[in-house]
């Protein structure tokens, strides 16, 4: 994977998906956790990283609403949908129908502990990278990668591809400084998966899931039909794999806590009550 700086620079837009009919835990967008929905603390902590224009893209008018009274931009966008992704290519080509925007960073709506680094490191991977993809990474423990709810990513790291540190301002949220950043190197995704893969002594990853997508990779990807690997998986991102798309990857301290259940809600909401 050719990992040299791009030679004019990427336009990004933040578009985070969020829909009420979870399976696990419906209503979780609105979900009140110290006093905001669980989308007001993720829109706060995408605009902390101050890279880029962040929209929330949904289907019901309840989350519309919650994120333009917490001063953010919301896109209604169709209820049948059969991923994040596919909301996601839908709502870009609402709010930019004159294509200025050509990275869509792609972040999840059930993160209300992001920490903002998360998208900057993202959209310093994708700018350091000629990835049609880019995602990232951490290290999984044991327990982690016993986990099938926790996703594996077997990755090719690549010698040579520390980038250059990159200046984020410290700005936003409290409890969250946001320093300046170097991404200590670039691999390429090889495959995604449930199990504890890759087998033996090597380092298993945790997949963080949020995108980097090339604007026009978004548009290809989401007019393939779902392939033999993303089905038997359940991981849509084996598509783009299956496709021929390169996804570049890097690697991050900590993934942000994710609210799946009704048991992650309630820890949520004890780690942000404050003392």
């Amino acid at each position: 994977m050719n990992c040299r700086i791009m030679s004019s620079p990427l336009s990004p837009v933040i578009i985070i998906p969020a829909r009420m009919a979870a399976s696990r835990l419906p209503g979780k967008p609105l979900a009140d956790i110290a006093g905001k929905p669980m989308i007001q603390h993720v829109l706060e902590r995408a605009r902390a990283a101050d890279i880029a224009p962040v929209w929330v893209a949904t289907d019901d008018d309840a989350i519309v609403e919650a994120v333009r009274a917490a001063g953010g931009n919301a896109v209604k966008t169709r209820a049948d949908h059969p991923s994040g992704s596919d909301r996601t290519f839908e709502a870009v080509e609402r709010i930019d129908p004159d294509r200025q925007f050509d990275l869509i960073l792609n972040l999840q709506g059930d993160l209300p502990e992001l920490d903002p680094m998360v998208p900057a490191t993202l959209l310093a991977t994708a700018e350091h990278s000629r990835a049609e993809l880019s995602t990232l990474v951490t290290l999984a423990d044991e327990e982690e990668a016993a986990r099938a709810q926790i996703v594996k990513a077997v990755v090719s790291w690549q010698d040579g591809t520390a980038t250059p540190t990159i200046g984020i301002p410290r700005i936003g949220i409290p409890r969250i400084g946001i320093p300046r950043i170097g991404i200590p190197r670039i691999g390429r995704a090889l495959y995604f998966s449930r199990a504890p893969v890759p087998t033996g002594t090597a380092p298993k990853y945790h997949h963080v899931g949020v995108y980097g997508w090339r604007r026009g990779a978004l548009a290809r990807f989401v007019e393939l039909p779902p392939s033999p690997l993303e089905m038997a998986e359940k991981l849509e991102q084996l598509r783009a794999l299956e496709a021929g798309m390169t996804i570049a990857v890097a690697e991050i301290d900590a993934a942000p806590a994710g609210v799946d259940t009704e048991e992650d809600l309630a820890a949520t909401r004890q780690r942000l009550s404050g003392p």
